[in-house]
């Protein structure tokens, strides 16, 4: 009978408080209503119209500070958050919440309450945790996690989508939902940001976000990228439509192209990079799409004003404004020529291309700017955590002042600078070292290890001291971009162990065809592709503190990604 009574003062102790949630939300709505300026000025014309006489010569006069008030109080809006959003009752039944989904196991990535399209959602997974907001959820699954941010997609809203027209008042329900999910965030000093990628409902940036980024979330390389692409491209160029339709000259210029011998693609947004890296080049209208063909060794003809803020479309990008300051339908035949003549990106071209769409306009880097925007609570780890995967320790093991001095001339100058090196205990005192030390380089030393023998054992010593998830293996000088491009191509391409192709169990010096596998020699000529075994220049740590060597590493499931130096390279063609 006790058992009984209590699961009935429990359903009415519910149903109370839901029936309070519902008189809050009503009571604020009634306010909302009342205080809204429609209201008045009906009012003010009511009046009016009662006593035409007085009422009309005053309406002027009470609509003119209808005006005034009502830009105040949006002002004011602007400035001022609601400290307590209101909440609906459906978030505080407990079924909603256990329909809710969870962030899981902490692993140092900042987690993100996410409206992104799938697209969008692609592009960031490897880089941020993202916990998906839908309409008929949001609520209850804000409320039940512990997220970083909120980060909202304008592509999102695109018509299809769960969250379509959101920011419209056609869609007040979603527009509700989403601006709740603002405010909540609002009353837990999370930040919200808007990437507006595509267009929306300008209503959408309304909504209160703590920063409104205009842009995209940068090239997520991890998907456009050379890795693998076959030898043979087509070399008819493709035209790959942007997500907002040509319309004028660029139009018209369009069509004269197709008779030109330009064929015309409409891929999904997930078969886009097999599109770009099946073809030798490409004609776009906006610099995102040429800089994610660029990314895949695509020699691009854009037709576009010369966009500013682009260094990733310095090289390989044929830049044609199809406006009236342009070259007209001639020029851009012309151009049209020449990006089909020229073929995909030479070995130089894409290396370099690659290399500034890495430092400058990849999706991490795209992210952390994004971030650094705005204010994270204190312990979400800071805004640059999406380049935390990015990390490298310099491992080498100098044996006199001549070598040192190298290694430290070489680690300073590098265009994606090693976060710490590593070196033997014995070298500590080395010139070199201590001009790391000074350059504010941390430098960590390991007892026990000679400098004298580069073997597997060794590299594995150093490894194991390092803090980074990369490691580089430092032998000789490679120049300003070796670190950049190295931890570039295992980021393309997700490979555990980067660097030039070797024979499978052999040094580069006695490597024979005999010993070598088929797959080794077929990819001794050709960078971005796998192939059974490398010389490594840069690898995880966790496979190199196993001590194997690296003859046997692909044995036990390494990937490895065969990237080797310029020198002696054709510039022609794609590699």
């Amino acid at each position: 009978m006790k058992r009984r009574e209590q699961s009935q003062t429990e359903q009415l102790r519910r149903a109370l408080t839901e029936r309070e949630a519902q008189l809050h939300e009503a009571q604020a709505r009634l306010a909302a209503l009342e205080g809204s300026t429609s209201l008045q000025v009906g009012r003010a014309l009511t009046a009016a119209a009662k006593r035409p006489a007085r009422g009309l010569v005053r309406l002027p006069r009470d609509l003119y500070r209808l005006w005034r008030g009502s830009t105040r109080t949006r002002q004011a809006a602007g400035r001022r958050r609601p400290a307590q959003p209101v909440r609906s009752y459906e978030a505080e039944r407990q079924e909603s919440r256990l329909l809710a989904g969870t962030v899981g196991p902490l692993d140092g990535r900042l987690v993100v309450a996410g409206v992104l399209s799938p697209e969008a959602r692609a592009a960031v997974d490897p880089y941020i945790r993202v916990v998906p907001l839908r309409p008929h959820d949001a609520q209850a699954v804000f409320d039940s996690v512990d997220v970083d941010a909120v980060l909202v997609t304008a592509s999102a809203t695109a018509p299809g989508t769960a969250w379509a027209h959101a920011g419209d008042p056609a869609a007040s329900d979603r527009t509700r939902a989403l601006r709740w999910v603002v405010e909540a965030a609002a009353a837990r000093g999370v930040p919200s940001i808007l990437v507006a990628d595509a267009p929306a409902p300008p209503a959408l940036a309304w909504l209160g976000f703590d920063h409104v980024h205009e842009g995209d979330l940068g090239v997520p390389l991890h998907r456009f990228n050379p890795v693998a692409v076959e030898p043979d491209r087509d070399p008819v160029p493709v035209h790959v439509p942007a997500a907002t339709p040509e319309r004028g000259r660029t139009a018209a210029a369009l069509e004269a192209l197709t008779g030109a011998g330009l064929r015309s693609a409409q891929p999904h947004w997930s078969g886009l990079p097999d599109v770009l890296r099946g073809s030798d080049a490409a004609v776009v209208t906006d610099p995102s799409l040429a800089e994610r063909a660029l990314a895949c060794g695509t020699r691009v003809l854009l037709l576009a004003p010369s966009p500013t803020g682009r260094g990733g479309l310095d090289d390989g990008a044929h830049v044609v404004d199809p406006g009236p300051r342009g070259p007209g339908a001639e020029g851009i035949a012309m151009g049209l020529a020449q990006v089909r003549e020229a073929g995909p990106l030479g070995a130089e071209e894409l290396r370099l291309a690659l290399r500034r769409l890495y430092l400058s306009a990849a999706t991490p880097v795209r992210l952390a700017e994004i971030f650094g925007q705005v204010t994270l609570a204190p312990g979400s780890g800071g805004s640059d955590l999406p380049l935390r995967e990015r990390r490298v320790t310099l491992l080498a093991l100098p044996a006199d002042d001549g070598t040192s001095l190298a290694l430290a001339e070489d680690a300073l100058k590098q265009e994606w600078p090693p976060a710490e090196v590593v070196v033997p205990e014995e070298s500590a005192h080395l010139t070199g070292v201590e001009r790391l030390r000074a350059h504010g380089l941390p430098v960590r030393t390991v007892p026990g290890v000679g400098t004298d023998s580069a073997s597997p054992a060794a590299w594995a010593r150093l490894a194991e001291a390092a803090d980074t998830p990369w490691v580089a293996l430092w032998r000789e000088p490679r120049g300003a971009a070796f670190l950049a491009d190295a931890v570039c191509a295992a980021e393309c391409s997700g490979a555990d162990a980067v660097g030039p192709v070797a024979a499978a169990w052999g040094t580069p010096g006695e490597r024979t065809p005999a010993d070598a596998d088929a797959v080794d020699w077929a990819g001794a000529d050709r960078d971005y592709v796998f192939v059974g075994a490398i010389q490594p220049e840069l690898a995880r740590r966790g496979l190199l503190v196993r001590a194997l060597h690296p003859g046997v590493w692909n044995r036990h499931g390494a990937r490895l990604l065969a990237l080797g130096p310029l020198s002696g390279r054709s510039s022609g063609g794609a590699d």
